[in-house]
This record gives structure tokens, sequence and C-alpha cells, in this order.
């Protein structure tokens, strides 16, 4: 995505960075550490929809249903890519699935896919007890299902970035490497690197 602005522009700024991917994949863990590399803020889109509603994501499941909550999910991510200064964005799961919400991250930021493979997904996900869509059935079915559904929609992204089991610096490293390759960094210094495309 070419963002129409000169190498280290501060007006505007380069886009937002959308991490995107299913539950499990890194996107809070590897987010924070890309924020802190990059210099940027770090916004957790669950987080977000949990301060707006007032309540957890799985209690808003169990009031209101999924539809509701996507519903709330796509205007807070709307509201989050509408901030002038750029952002590190970490998206719920299936907030890529929305196409409403795919246009607007691509208008406002660069989506990148966190694409970690199912064995990954089930050890990761296990170790927290706050996934409503994992307690409907099987977790490895589910989660199966969800890659076979999902992962056309995330192969829309920008980039593409492996997440595997291990320190999440190597991740993020990847990430950065992506960006470097498709020329969306264009400065390294010993302050960080910046965004916009050379």
């Amino acid at each position: 995505m070419n963002s129409g602005e000169a190498p280290g522009a501060t007006t505007t700024g380069p886009p937002h960075i959308v991490l995107v991917g299913l539950m499990g994949a890194g996107k809070s863990c590897i987010g924070r550490r890309l924020a802190a590399r990059l210099k940027r803020p770090f916004l957790d889109a669950d987080t977000e929809i949990e301060k707006a509603a007032g309540c957890s994501i799985p209690e808003i499941f169990e009031r209101h249903g999924e539809e509701a909550f996507r519903d709330g999910e796509r205007r807070v991510i709307e509201r989050l890519l509408r901030s002038d200064e750029p952002h590190i964005i970490a998206t719920g799961g299936g907030a890529y699935m929305d196409a409403a919400t795919r246009s607007a991250i691509a208008r406002r930021g660069l989506a990148v896919w966190l694409k970690a493979d199912l064995e990954v997904l089930l050890r990761r996900t296990a170790r927290r007890d706050n996934r409503p869509l994992l307690k409907q059935g099987d977790p490895r079915q589910i989660l199966s299902e969800l890659i076979e559904r999902r992962h056309p929609s995330y192969g829309l992204a920008d980039l593409t970035v492996e997440s595997q089991d291990g320190p999440p610096e190597v991740t993020v490293e990847r990430v950065l490497q992506a960006l470097r390759k498709g020329g969306y960094l264009t400065q390294e210094n010993s302050k960080g690197e910046r965004l916009g495309r050379s």
C-alpha cells in the first residue's frame, strides 16, 4: 500500500499496521513488541471493545450473541483507524472476515497476517480460558474449521508472516523483514525504524 507520503513524513504519517489472524497467532504479543521496535502506540481491538461495552468479550457473546459482538467490533476498529497518529493494532480473529472492516483497513492501514499452524494455535489457546468460540465444542475441530473458513480471507492481507513457537522476537523480526522487503521501512537507526513507502 502506498501511503503517498515522503520517507520520514510526519504530517499524516504512514498507515496503521493492523495484525490479523486466528486466535493464538500472537497478534497482541507480537503487536506490543513491534510497537516498541517501531516506537508507535499499541492498541488491542479486543481491549478497546471491552472498554466500549463495559464488559468482557465472553460476556458480550453470552448476553448479546456473536452478531452483536461483530457489529461492535467493526465500529471500534473503524474508530481506531480514524486516528491520525499511526498505531500498531491487534485485531480479534474474526475481524478480518468482515468485508467492511477489511475495506476500512485497506483505506487506512497495512494488514499483516500472522499465520500459525494448527498445532501452534492449539498449544497457545489452551493457555487461556477466555475464547468463546472454543467453548462450543472440541478445540481442535473448531480451529481446523476456522482455518479452512478464514485462511482465504486472511490471504487478502498485504503481508503474510509465519508465527511459530519460540521467542516472540523471532516473529517480530520476521514482520520487520517483511516490511523491509515490501518497501514499508524507509529508515533504520539506533532510535528505531520509520515506516513509509520508499
